[in-house]
């Protein structure tokens, strides 16, 4: 007779190793970063796998080091800071008998502005994400190939500085890392010490999960209010792993989740032509329901701290402006275009407050939400229009 591992006071312990060495913003992170942990070790009960995103605005952050304990407390962990693609594949379709757990630090090097788009990359960790999705590539020599597919699907914790790309970012639980202060102190992590502690913890976790993985496998666990589309799916595996450790870990999953999904909304920049249906709504056509294009660009272009005076180093003009609404629809279904508007100078093309609303709708945040705040920089990937 096996003993009975206690799932709570287990997960308590690996939050517990985590602070003994890393310093996070809130409580919410130790939670969703300790069941992250143990979610790697039943990702076949799950239909996707959320990526562990540890990012910072500034170096020294703790971002390496909350990824060095992560190493030791995950299945089969492989730092892949340069690996390629193609090696990616190759190890995730388990030819040596085991998924691993993958580790990206220093990730902006791979999507931050200096280092191109490294699309295949990007496609493996989106695919990823999901169970099932395979990544189809050519193998052989010469005319000699055949296509073949890759299995992608496999926990990613990546970390690093700034953002990453939205498709990215959407299917990840953020923890936005920053420097110590004065009075907050870590215990040094020590290599030849603690990565042996670690791994004792991963393997009681291996343990653990043996025997709640049917548990787990048939569990469709309760959200918290509002969280539904990615967000579900980034925290469903998470919340499986609360209820299957029970305690007060159920309890403490939502409330994390209910905070973590919350700062991401509130941090969410949305693309450039969301950015842009906000702006007019909230800061351009306000009580009027038209306006010419030539009013439209100068009150867009005098907003401070708004891109559209200085987009990819030029203003927001009338022909960027069209194709950028012209990409939405009106509620009958047609295309959002400039129409005459007669004024006291004579005709001019402008826009209509109606042709906007259904977009508004359907793409923007309620007005006065938190995430209809104006973001200060949007990304290069944003502005490529």
């Amino acid at each position: 007779m096996t003993d009975t591992i206690d799932g709570a006071a287990l997960l308590d312990e690996v939050e517990a190793f985590h602070r003994r060495f890393n310093v996070f913003p809130h409580e919410a992170a130790y939670v969703a970063v300790a069941l992250w942990d143990a979610h790697a070790h039943l990702l076949d009960c799950f239909d996707s796998t959320p990526r562990l995103a540890f990012l910072s605005p500034e170096p020294g952050s703790g971002k390496s080091r909350a990824l060095d304990v992560v190493e030791t407390l995950v299945p089969r962990s492989m730092a892949a800071a340069d690996a390629s693609a193609a090696a990616l594949f190759r190890s995730v379709s388990g030819i040596d008998g085991g998924r691993p757990t993958i580790l990206f630090d220093e990730i902006d090097t791979i999507f931050g502005p200096k280092a191109g788009d490294n699309e295949q990359l990007r496609g493996f960790i989106n695919a990823g994400h999901a169970r099932g999705r395979v990544m189809y590539r050519c193998v052989g020599d010469g005319s000699n190939q055949q296509v073949q597919g890759f299995p992608s699907y496999c926990a990613v914790a990546l970390a690093g500085l700034g953002s990453l790309p939205d498709t990215i970012l959407t299917r990840s639980v953020i923890i936005r890392m920053r420097r110590r202060a004065r009075n907050e102190k870590a215990e040094p992590f020590r290599t030849r010490i603690h990565v042996r502690e670690g791994n004792q913890i991963r393997d009681r976790l291996a343990k653990w999960a043996e025997s709640v993985e049917k548990q787990v496998a048939g569990a469709f666990p309760a959200l918290p209010d509002g969280v539904t589309d990615r967000p579900a799916d980034v925290w469903e595996p998470l919340l499986a792993v609360a209820d299957a450790a029970g305690g007060d870990w159920p309890h403490r999953a939502r409330e994390a989740c209910v905070t973590l999904v919350n700062a991401s909304r509130a941090n969410d920049k949305g693309s450039i032509g969301i950015r842009l249906l906000t702006d007019l709504r909230d800061h351009v056509l306000i009580g009027i329901d038209r306006l010419p294009t030539v009013a439209i660009l100068d009150r867009l272009n005098a907003l401070d701290d708004a891109p559209w005076a200085d987009l990819s180093g030029k203003p927001l003009d009338n022909r960027r402006l069209s194709r950028m609404l012209g990409d939405y629809v009106t509620a009958e279904g047609d295309p959002v275009v400039s129409r005459n508007i007669r004024t006291a100078g004579g005709v001019l093309k402008g826009f209509f407050a109606k042709d906007l609303e259904d977009a508004w709708a359907r793409y923007c945040p309620p007005p006065g939400s938190a995430t209809s705040a104006t973001p200060l920089h949007p990304s290069s990937e944003q502005l490529n229009l």
